[in-house]
């Protein structure tokens, strides 16, 4: 496992981190799940994410559970806030009250005493910019939290961040969460440069474009019955015949390579310097072995050009 730093921080991550929404706390039984984070830990994964909505706090619960083993300090571990998590008017969003509450409740769930990455997961336009930044401020000034981050926000709403954390002197973004694959590629003309502008690195979430590049869903053949294809979690579009052409010469090309097509997918992403971590599910350990297989691949530029090439057509 090679590691990269997160944007202009100290901290290092691995470049294959594991993630749990759709699959710890209700989509997979426990157990699988506690295996496949001990597989990915066993493979030099220290980068855990996780989030308070994922299953309403179950996925936390056995994420936290799984990680109890190791010493604290010897992995990145990442929660997030924002979603509706009760039905009162206040169960949701980027409040101070919502922040700290649950900062609170994802500790005890998680059964920490700190968080390393929280993240704003989605942008709330109902609660001043500023009040939200000085929450998580004070989270980190009260050592509950180390680096904040935020998660699928625009350029103009990261850019009045940095603007604002620069104006009061309060702790700035070194993280942002965004989707990145070789089907959906909208950070590269603005997100990318404005991190590397700014200072935060990438943690790319659905690098696999939640699984059609591993190659298990073929033209003419039935969507396998265990696939997340077949749960109701999935966007049918994505399953056309243009894109499951583009994945078959994809996966021919892995296969000249010498490596399976999941892990050109997540070197690809890799490519990108600024993107210090592709972020994977995994629902047996099998398949965190086999992801976790595409850290320290290089990609040749000819290689590359082929993929552009594929992927264009």
């Amino acid at each position: 496992m090679e590691y990269r730093k997160l944007g202009n921080s100290g901290l290092k991550v691995s470049e294959i981190s594991l993630g749990s929404w759709l699959t710890y706390g209700g989509y997979i039984a426990d157990d699988p799940a506690v295996r496949s984070i001990e597989q990915a830990y066993d493979l030099g994964v220290n980068f855990f994410d996780t989030a308070n909505v994922y299953e309403r706090g179950e996925a936390e619960k056995v994420m936290g559970k799984a990680l109890s083993r190791y010493p604290r300090d010897s992995y990145v571990l990442a929660t997030k806030v924002f979603n509706k998590m009760g039905e009162g008017p206040n169960d949701r969003g980027l409040s101070r009250k919502h922040i700290m509450e649950q900062c609170e409740a994802s500790l005890k769930r998680l059964g920490t005493d700190y968080i390393d990455i929280y993240y704003c997961h989605r942008y709330d336009p109902e609660t001043p910019l500023e009040e939200t930044l000085r929450a998580l401020d004070d989270l980190v000034t009260q050592g509950k939290v180390l680096y904040i981050g935020v998660s699928e926000w625009t350029p103009a709403q990261i850019t009045e961040a940095y603007a604002i954390a620069d104006r009061l002197l309060l702790d700035k973004l070194i993280v942002n969460q965004p989707i990145y694959n070789m089907f959906n590629r909208y950070i590269e003309k603005e997100i990318i440069p404005l991190g590397k502008a700014k200072g935060f690195g990438q943690v790319v979430f659905s690098p696999l474009a939640q699984g059609l590049l591993t190659g298990k869903y073929r033209v003419g053949e039935p969507i396998p019955p265990e696939s997340r294809a077949a749960s109701k979690n999935w966007d049918e579009k994505r399953l056309n015949e243009a894109s499951l052409r583009k994945v078959e010469r994809l996966s021919a090309l892995a296969a000249e390579l010498g490596i399976k097509v999941s892990q050109l997918a997540i070197a690809w992403v890799l490519r990108q310097d600024n993107v210090s971590s592709a972020l994977v599910g995994a629902s047996r350990p099998e398949q965190v072995i086999e992801n976790c297989g595409a850290s320290g691949i290089k990609l040749s530029e000819d290689t590359l050009s082929a993929v552009e090439e594929i992927l264009q057509g």
